[in-house]
């Protein structure tokens, strides 16, 4: 599963780029404001810092406002992925940029029709929200599960993305279904190293080799 970060901070994009293992990249809109910078600039300068997908989101609502739209963001960088809402604006709006070759990563899904609709546009991904569904009392995963089998059961290209994973928990059962991608903020990627046993485990290592070569030097 690729594992994309949902941050629009430079920080924290450099911290974890630096690992080695970050895929691409999700913004919003809430989260370019945070940063205080125009979406232009802010999503050039994450281009400079993490090599794959980067998902920037119009703000348009009206399907021609936001194909013009997503045209100029799409234009910043060959890795941008216009990120549209599934409205039937977003998909109207959908199926003339992905005729265009230009990739659209569809957002706000909640249903595995919706995910259906958005394939059939030619969404190059679609991005059901796990955890705002968990806060609803549903359980999130199983909306992962359905339009992964429907994709499958079909031939969709369509990506499936994850999104709104808040655990180390959800990313585990994402990638167990079959979730092409899950995106997350940088605090739950951080935490995929953590466990109490890799700390202990590494001090204990530590403190033989220095007991052993610290006689060694005594002597």
């Amino acid at each position: 599963m690729k594992i994309f970060v949902d941050t629009a901070n430079l920080e924290e994009l450099r911290a974890a780029a630096a690992w080695g293992i970050v895929d691409g990249v999700t913004t919003n809109p809430s989260l370019i404001a945070k940063e205080g910078n125009p979406i232009e600039e802010q999503i050039a300068k994450i281009c400079e810092i993490v090599d794959g997908d980067i998902s920037a989101e119009v703000v348009a609502i009206e399907a021609k406002a936001m194909i013009e739209e997503g045209r100029k963001l799409a234009a910043i960088h060959p890795n941008v992925v216009v990120k549209l809402p599934l409205t039937r604006d977003g998909i109207q709006a959908t199926s003339v940029l992905s005729k265009e070759d230009i990739r659209v990563n569809v957002t706000l899904c909640f249903t595995a029709n919706q995910a259906m609709l958005a394939a059939k546009a030619g969404a190059y991904i679609i991005s059901p929200f796990v955890g705002r569904l968990d806060d609803l009392g549903m359980t999130g995963m199983e909306l992962i599960e359905e339009i992964v089998t429907i994709y499958d059961n079909y031939g969709y290209p369509t990506q499936v993305l994850a999104a709104s994973l808040r655990s180390p928990l959800h990313v585990k059962e994402a990638a167990l279904i079959g979730s092409h991608i899950g995106t997350m903020p940088f605090k739950v990627v951080d935490s995929l190293f953590n466990h109490p046993l890799t700390d202990s485990g590494l001090e204990r290592f530590l403190k033989d080799y220095e007991k052993v070569f610290a006689a060694q030097k005594a002597g």
